[in-house]
């Protein structure tokens, strides 16, 4: 299996990806919900960080984001992303630091609110489950150049390849984040995967014209 097809399948397994009737924040009535919390074993854990270390790779071939040398896990789920991702790399034999913000500034011990390897001179690769809006990553990538590092990327699980106003642009937020950064963003996988996915499953195949409804009424530009 491709990496992304092993990475829906995991999240099916984990109930992290669901199919059904869900309300997002954004008021959205969503025929599908992601949630990379409920990747909450060591295997479960283990096998997501696979999925993000070959998505990466995959596009370090094309040139775009092989020149990062730190992992940044945003508070809070980009915590045990980029701590499990780190793992996966140094079981493949390159070993990298991490580091990651608290969401309010500790003023004893070490203080302050970033944990883990200094930021300072590092090309850094964010790494997150999704982006929906945006402000959580802009807030961190807004920390690592204030701590004198350099955005060099972001990986996220899953892009649901939805505008954040279909009124206004039919960019998604991953492609927003991306043009107004100067920096890619790479998915593990997307909803033209998961698409893809389904199709190739006779047990989710009826699943297929309810995602291609969403699609149409909220998709992004690049929807597949």
């Amino acid at each position: 299996m491709s990496y992304k097809s092993r990475f829906l399948q995991l999240a099916l397994d984990a109930r992290a990806l669901r199919f059904g009737e869900f309300t997002l924040k954004s008021g959205r009535l969503s025929p599908y919900f992601f949630n990379a919390g409920l990747f909450n074993t060591g295997t479960a854990l283990a096998g997501l960080a696979t999925c993000y270390a070959d998505a990466i790779d995959a596009e370090g071939l094309a040139g775009s984001i092989k020149d990062f040398d730190l992992l940044f896990g945003p508070a809070y789920k980009g915590i045990p992303l980029a701590t499990a991702l780190a793992c996966e790399y140094a079981r493949r034999g390159r070993d990298l630091p991490v580091a990651f913000n608290r969401k309010e500034a500790k003023a004893h011990g070490e203080g302050g609110s970033l944990i883990g390897a200094p930021l300072g001179g590092r090309r850094v690769l964010v790494v997150d489950d999704v982006i929906t809006a945006g402000t959580a990553i802009r807030e961190a990538l807004s920390i690592i150049r204030g701590a004198g590092g350099t955005p060099a990327g972001i990986v996220i699980a899953l892009d649901r390849q939805e505008a954040v106003d279909p009124t206004v642009s039919r960019r998604s937020a991953a492609e927003t984040v991306a043009d107004e950064q100067g920096i890619p963003v790479v998915s593990v996988a997307s909803l033209a995967d998961l698409l893809a996915f389904t199709s190739a499953d006779g047990t989710l195949a009826d699943q297929q014209s309810r995602l291609l409804a969403y699609r149409d009424t909220y998709g992004s530009r690049t929807r597949g």
